[in-house]
């Protein structure tokens, strides 16, 4: 699985961008209330040229199935990413998919706890948990970091699933962040933006460079240090 992605592109431009930085994998946004939001047809010009072995994430927010297939078939997406309030059964019907579950836990895991094990019971964990800042009434993309001292005693409750730290992350944080929680990898998006959806050069390439160092440092999942 990826270790850096970069969420909320929306031109090709800013696709190259990602790839000449060194992430791993970007993000589309399919959800049509973000400021990040991307059309199927223009998301096929934005990786319409960029390498096999940039992983293609596609966002979606409480979409229909069929919308979720049709669009990754398209893409050939190698992952999606499901950020809205989709219940166990819907992961049930992307068995055969690779998915991130994104989570927004204001009142801490209790619920994504209930979360896995009913999708466990139906045989339908997702590949990996994007932990994501909390504010009311936003699927995300907010800037809101998440808490990372409740995000770190996660493992017991993951298992094999892969955790995946977002919300707030910038280049200046970032290396705090993956030694304190330890997380599988990392995704940002406002984080690297001169505005919504536009990404920022220098900080995309900043916020790479830090992650990709952080982690070469400190082994994944483990014990944060003091």
């Amino acid at each position: 699985m990826f270790r850096i992605k970069i969420c909320g592109i929306t031109t090709p431009t800013d696709g190259h961008l990602v790839d000449q930085a060194g992430a791993d994998a970007i993000g589309l946004n399919f959800y049509p209330d973000s400021p990040r939001y991307v059309t199927p047809s223009r998301a096929e010009l934005i990786v319409r040229e960029l390498p096999d072995d940039l992983c293609r994430v596609g966002l979606f927010v409480n979409a229909e199935v069929e919308v979720v297939l049709d669009a990754a078939d398209r893409l050939r997406l190698d992952m999606i990413q499901l950020h809205g309030d989709e219940s166990p059964e819907y992961f049930a019907q992307l068995q055969q998919r690779r998915v991130i579950a994104g989570r927004r836990c204001p009142d801490g895991f209790g619920s994504l706890r209930t979360f896995l094990e009913a999708c466990r019971s139906l045989d339908s964990l997702p590949e990996a948990v994007l932990i994501d800042g909390y504010r009311r009434g936003h699927y995300g993309g907010t800037g809101q970091t998440a808490d990372w001292q409740a995000v770190s005693t996660l493992e017991s409750q993951l298992g094999e699933v892969r955790l995946i730290l977002a919300g707030g992350l910038v280049p200046e944080n970032v290396s705090e962040a993956i030694r304190r929680v330890r997380p599988d990898a990392v995704d940002t998006a406002s984080g690297v933006e001169r505005s919504p959806g536009v990404k920022d050069p220098e900080r995309l390439h900043a916020f790479v460079a830090a992650a990709r160092a952080a982690f070469s440092e400190s082994s994944s999942r483990g014990a944060p240090s003091d």
